[in-house]
Order: C-alpha cells, then sequence, then structure tokens
C-alpha cells in the first residue's frame, strides 16, 4: 500500500476548502455561511507599518459581511499552491500555501491554516489563520 495515498477523510476534508475557496471566489457568502462553525475567529499575521510582526483578530462573520460589500467589479483569486492534511480523529488541519491575485497582479502570499472539526457527520471549519506577505517568489 501507498504511503502516500489519501485517505477518505483526508479527501473529505480537502474537498471542504475546495468548496470554500469556490464559494469565495463567487462571493457567495450564503454557501460560505454553510462551511463554518458559528463564532469561528479568523486571524492573519502580517508585517505592521513599522515591519514588526502582528497578529490581526477578525471573525468569520465580519469576513461575511466584507464578502457581501465587495465592489462588483473587483477581480480576485487566491491560488491554492498545495494541500497538506492532518487528522486525528475529529480535528483535522489543512496547511494551505497561496498566492493572491487582485485584478490580474499579485497582491500578496503566504500560508492558510484551517482547522477543522467533523461536527454531525460533516467537516466544518472553526478557526482560520494565515500569513501575509508582499514578497512572493
Amino acid at each position: 500500500m501507498n504511503a502516500n495515498a489519501q485517505t477518505s477523510e483526508e479527501a473529505a476534508v480537502k474537498q471542504v476548502i475546495i468548496d470554500f475557496f469556490d464559494a469565495f471566489h463567487q462571493k457567495d457568502t450564503a454557501a460560505l455561511r454553510t462551511m463554518a462553525l458559528p463564532e469561528t475567529p479568523m486571524q492573519t499575521i502580517t508585517k505592521n507599518k513599522e515591519g514588526q510582526d502582528v497578529l490581526v483578530k477578525s471573525t468569520y462573520d465580519t469576513f461575511l459581511e466584507r464578502m457581501a460589500t465587495m465592489p462588483t467589479d473587483l477581480e480576485f483569486k487566491e491560488e491554492i499552491k498545495g494541500y497538506d492534511i492532518r487528522i486525528d480523529g475529529a480535528m483535522a488541519n489543512a496547511w494551505t500555501p497561496y498566492t493572491f491575485w487582485v485584478n490580474g497582479e499579485v497582491s500578496h502570499c503566504g500560508v492558510n491554516s484551517f482547522q477543522l472539526m467533523k461536527h454531525n457527520g460533516s467537516w466544518k471549519i472553526f478557526f482560520v489563520v494565515d500569513t501575509r506577505r508582499k514578497n512572493c517568489e
């Protein structure tokens, strides 16, 4: 048996992340709402104006509100470079390096870390943290 073979649970977690980004790119807040547990925190590690690393905290609801008010002519795409999925029982982590494009130009890059929980038979996001860098090569 291949040690790198993807389990059905890993495939299910990966599909949640794929569905998340499909809905994200379509600005489909109704679909996005179904993918996370209530009160899911979202955090970003980035640099402030002084160049220091800072943690910016938000909520999934705030993320959805921002999605709903985005200009219709704004084009964006988060290009996922890979999936490293780890599972222990009802908990999963999906590590997804990415490049973020706005109107055809690279805006930033980094890594997403999605924490998921098996809830009532389905994988649901319960925490998201990402990094954002400008030096993308």
